[in-house]
């Protein structure tokens, strides 16, 4: 049966069910391979962009948990029943269910012991986990199974043994393409690539995951790691390969990276590539310029505070509002502009030569030691600017500890467009970046765990 010919009629069986005022007719009427497909085709929607089926994704997984937990051994004679049982623990499913229903299926040993590795896995046990699925080859499993599996593996070896991780999420993206498994394993591979120094990977996962998942909801989890790896591979990634990247994304989300960028590489010190960044940033798209966006006037002068145009870098500083920074950048500002008087101040030896005449006092009072307000590099504290240095592996979320199933996940359906605006109108001091992705992480991490994310 087509792909399109099976998504209409499990629809409309899904459809059918929930209309009924219990899940008695789901129960009888649905066997849980086909709940487990209508879960993974709503989850491949949300990979795509339709933030709009995450409540029929909450929905589908309160009802196949209670078919699950309904099921008897006679239902676990058909092995798609068994491996849908397995898919949907690894599609963020509740583990306890998945246990129980494991000890009711009569299986062989085969496929007892990746329902091991997998409850392990569920349950925050990887050593267990990684034991149990060592010798089983995803490549050997039905598709549906298979994709999994590698994903799963390959999330377990990300720290331990990165480079048989990457292989494995290469199967996963083989097995199961255009689907949310596709889309989890090239998010993780960018990580993972980072943390081996690979540039052309990273390159080549990056323009991959934009191509195909710009929109989906853990994009903001990839532009983390994309973030992360241009500053980690900054000697080997072209400017060039890094605006053909970007420029398939839409104007917005190209700001927002390139501000990130920018940032980040001025704290670093990396003032070429920070000039490059900040005036991409500025430059914009379609004739819209973002030449006034206070941060990246901030971060393009970071980068050429030390220059001889010093004059002009201290009159682009003095024109930033610090009421639309938020306190870090607020602190970056006066750090550079304390370079920036540094850098055209006197020297101390011709200040000494020439002392200026000393005022005429009657009766002086003793000189108090003043208290001292800057390090010792002879600048102001700097709140929050401190190095942002890449993670030493891709950004997991630990396993779901039994999640409710029955409850909605109506969080993960007000989380953030990327492309929400950057900047603010008002005076507000919260960086628009800043928090849009503190809120994005936050209310994805449950999202996340639809994907099998790996225990810590």
């Amino acid at each position: 049966m087509k792909r399109g010919a099976l998504t209409s009629r499990l629809t409309g069986l899904l459809l059918l069910a929930a209309a009924c005022p219990s899940t008695g007719l789901a129960q009888d009427t649905l066997q849980p391979y086909q709940l487990v497909r209508s879960l993974q085709l709503v989850q491949d929607r949300i990979a795509a962009g339709d933030h709009a089926a995450m409540p029929m994704q909450a929905k589908l997984l309160e009802m196949t948990d209670a078919r699950l937990r309904a099921a008897d051994a006679e239902d676990f004679k058909d092995p798609k029943n068994f491996r849908a049982l397995l898919v949907y623990g690894m599609s963020g499913g509740n583990p306890v269910t998945v246990e129980a229903a494991v000890s009711r299926a009569a299986s062989d040993p085969r496929n007892l012991a990746i329902a091991k590795g997998v409850i392990g896995y569920l349950n925050g046990r990887p050593g267990e986990a990684i034991e149990a699925l060592r010798p089983i080859d995803p490549m050997t499993q039905p598709s549906d199974l298979g994709a999994f599996l590698a994903l799963v593996k390959g999330s377990l070896l990300a720290t331990e043994q990165p480079a048989a991780a990457l292989m494995l999420l290469d199967e996963a993206k083989l097995l199961s393409p255009g689907t949310l498994v596709e889309e989890a394993a090239l998010r993780r591979s960018v990580g993972i690539a980072v943390t081996q120094g690979d540039a052309a990977r990273f390159a080549l996962a990056s323009t991959q995951y934009v191509e195909r998942y710009l929109y989906s909801p853990y994009a903001s989890q990839f532009a983390d790691s994309f973030v992360s790896g241009v500053i980690a591979l900054h000697m080997s990634i072209s400017q060039d390969k890094l605006a053909d990247i970007t420029s398939m994304m839409d104007p917005e989300r190209e700001k927002v990276i390139y501000l990130r960028i920018a940032r980040r590489a001025a704290i670093d010190g990396m003032s070429d590539l920070s000039a490059f960044a900040s005036a991409r940033a500025e430059q914009g798209r379609d004739g819209n310029t973002n030449q006034g966006d206070p941060r990246a006037l901030l971060y393009s002068s970071l980068s050429t505070v030390t220059s001889d145009t010093i004059e002009d870098v201290r009159a682009k500083l003095r024109k930033i509002d610090r009421g639309k920074l938020s306190d870090g950048d607020r602190a970056l500002l006066d750090a550079a502009q304390a370079i920036a008087g540094e850098v055209v101040a006197p020297p101390a030896s011709l200040a000494a030569a020439n002392p200026a005449p000393a005022p005429v006092v009657p009766a002086p009072e003793p000189e108090v030691a003043a208290v001292p307000t800057t390090d010792a590099a002879g600048l102001p504290p700097v709140e929050g600017a401190v190095s942002e240095r890449p993670a030493v592996a891709p950004s997991l979320a630990a396993a779901p500890a039994a999640p409710n199933a029955s409850a909605p996940a109506t969080d993960a359906a007000t989380a953030l467009p990327a492309s929400a605006p950057a900047t603010s109108a008002s005076a507000d001091t919260t960086d628009p970046t800043d928090a849009a992705m503190t809120k994005t992480r936050r209310q994805l991490d449950l999202i996340d765990q639809m994907l099998g994310a790996a225990p810590k």
